[in-house]
This record gives C-alpha cells, structure tokens and sequence, in this order.
C-alpha cells in the first residue's frame, strides 16, 4: 500500500534527492499541517463547551427572575391601605358610637387625617468624632473637632432575607371632625359629642365640628 504522505512528498518534491527522509521544508510542512488541525480541533471542544456555559447559565438567571417576581407579587399585596379607606373605618365606627349617646340619631361624620398609617423601625445611633491637630506658618497650634450623628435602620434575618426592626404602627392624627346628628341641638347632647370623639381619636375640641341635622 502507497503511503500517502510519501506521495505528498514527492509531489511537492519535498524529498532529499533519492532519500525517502523529507527536506527541511517538508518537515516545516508537516508541523505546519499538524498544528493547523490541533487548532481545529481544539476550536471544536471549546466551541462546544461555549455552549454548555450558556446552558448552565440561562437557569440561575430564570430563577433570579422568578424570585424577583414573586417579591414584587407580594409587596404588591402588602401595600398600605389608602388613606380614603383608612378614614371611612374611622367615619363608620365613630357613627356606630355617637347613635349609641342618649338623644343622638342620624349620624353622619367625615373624618380628615393627616396621613396614613406610620410605621416606627429601630434605628442604631452611631456618633463618631474626629480631632485634628493644626500649625500654622507662624507657628500657631490649633485643634479642630469634627462630631457626626448618623442613624442606621436595625435589620434582622426573616428567612432567606433582612427587613427592618418594626417597633409600632403610630396611627395618623386627624386634622377635623365634621358631625352632622340630630339631636345635637341640645347644649349637653353637643358637648357629649363634642367629649366623646375628643377622647376618641385624641383631637383638640376646636377641630371638632357638631351641627344639628335638618328635620
């Protein structure tokens, strides 16, 4: 059987006269040859393993998503409950209350808030001061002080992530009352109204309105 680098060889007249031995240049050729298929073929494994990366990575990325997703659902459904919601419990429970005094019907109230519900986290205080020694160029010392305060939220671990340290839910304060009943023409039923939701919702009585409903 012919060897075919032998006829490459003789082709390309690469042989040392009558030696079967290549010329230099044939063994230039040769490593020449050799080293362009060891770069093919190592083109192909990292080609290969290119696309295995990839693979590997779009899943942390879906998961990521995914988690993030689900965190936005369920701040979504923890959203703080709208101030016009939050005023009309106070208006239907106050309502309840004032039909209940002797010689009050018909209640109708309207409560302003300033806000809505405040939530109270516990803050670290971190004071750090720092001093400085100053000469001048006629020799002058002086020392400068430098104080700051910063305060910093208290996280704490509930499962796999941190959120702040909740202390209390400071309700709103109210900005007005308005109470339209019947009844409340009498001197002592208005000043009964007038107590019952100053003590209530704990506001001054010169922001509480009481006016007799038309017959």
């Amino acid at each position: 059987m012919n060897n075919p680098l032998k006829k490459l060889l003789s082709r390309l007249n690469l042989k040392q006269g009558n030696e079967n031995k290549p010329s230099k240049l044939g063994y230039l050729l040769i490593l020449g040859l050799v080293g362009l298929l060891l770069i093919l073929v190592s083109g192909i494994f990292s080609s290969d393993n290119t696309q295995k990366d990839t693979m590997l990575s779009v899943t942390p990325d879906t998961d990521a998503n995914e988690e993030q997703e689900a965190f936005l659902n369920k701040k979504n459904t923890e959203k703080e409950e709208p101030i016009s919601d939050l005023e009309g419990s106070y208006e239907n429970q106050l309502t309840a209350l004032l039909e209940k005094i002797q010689g009050v019907s018909e209640v109708e109230t309207m409560v302003n808030l300033d806000s809505t519900k405040q939530k109270v986290y516990e803050k670290n205080l971190i004071i750090g001061t720092q001093t400085t020694d100053e000469t001048d160029k006629n020799g002058g010392e002086r020392t400068l002080e430098d104080s700051t305060r910063e305060q910093e939220v208290v996280l704490v671990r509930q499962g796999d992530k941190e959120v702040p340290l909740l202390i209390h839910t400071k309700k709103p304060d109210v900005r007005g009352v308005l109470i339209v009943a019947k009844g409340v023409d009498h001197m002592q039923v208005k000043q009964w109204v007038v107590e019952a939701v100053s003590r209530v919702l704990d506001v001054p009585t010169h922001r509480i309105s009481v006016m007799p409903k038309n017959k």
